[in-house]
């Protein structure tokens, strides 16, 4: 079955640059995963969205269904879980659901959180060019450089570590490990499982019942 087209996102072609030294990721790191924030009233409309924005009655629900799947998956590793989140409160809600169910405490990590667009903030992000330096926010180099930096934080707990971010996290994240992005792997919401495999990394979405849109609003 022919997965979703990428959602059309202008000015990553720098990405793979801007990642070459990657994560630094612990020496024997296997496995861990990476959940994306559930929806927001401002994901829905395509707006550009500040720190602040909270999940909405969807997102709420796909939390839960995300903390099941994770549940699921870790089943009888729960004791061991490390849970490390943006404080953005649209991750925190849903890294919470997914601790809760767990039944440990997340980690809160500031450099986890979104890129600061600044000024475009509250504007359309339907035609997202990752490469403009908004007035007020952050460029995409210095996006990348603390995001790096706060993965390789993340991860160097002990395993397993379920990573709760965003969309702009997630393409880091990727870029940095050489795997490639579908609109599947970025919707709302979705727990993927990275997997080392040689020298390269695979990832694999859990379960099957999120719906991918076709167009994902990642900002």
């Amino acid at each position: 079955m022919a997965t979703a087209p990428l959602h059309v996102s202008r000015g990553l072609e720098r990405l793979p640059v801007l990642c070459a030294a990657g994560c630094k990721l612990p020496e024997g790191l296997q496995r861990f995963y990476f959940l994306r924030h559930g929806q927001t009233a401002r994901n829905a409309l395509r707006i550009f969205q500040s720190i602040d924005e909270p999940l909405n009655e969807t997102g709420l629900a796909q939390a839960e269904q995300a903390a099941a799947l994770l549940a699921e998956e870790l089943a009888g590793h729960e004791e061991g879980v490390h849970i490390v989140c943006s404080d953005a409160p649209r991750a925190l809600t849903t890294a919470r659901t997914v601790a809760r169910r767990l039944a440990r405490e997340e980690r809160l990590h500031a450099g986890l959180r979104e890129r600061h667009f600044g000024a475009l903030i509250g504007s359309s992000s339907a035609n997202i060019d990752w490469d403009c330096a908004p007035e007020g926010g952050e460029t995409l180099d210095q996006f990348v450089e603390r995001t790096l930096a706060a993965l390789g934080d993340a991860v160097a707990h002990p395993a397993p570590v379920v990573v709760v971010a965003h969309g702009g996290t997630l393409h880091v994240l990727a870029s940095a490990l050489g795997v490639v992005l579908d609109a599947a792997l970025l919707s709302n919401a979705t727990p993927l499982r990275f997997d080392r495999a040689g020298a390269g990394w695979t990832v694999t979405r859990l379960g099957t019942a999120a719906v991918a849109d076709a167009a994902p609003n990642l900002a």
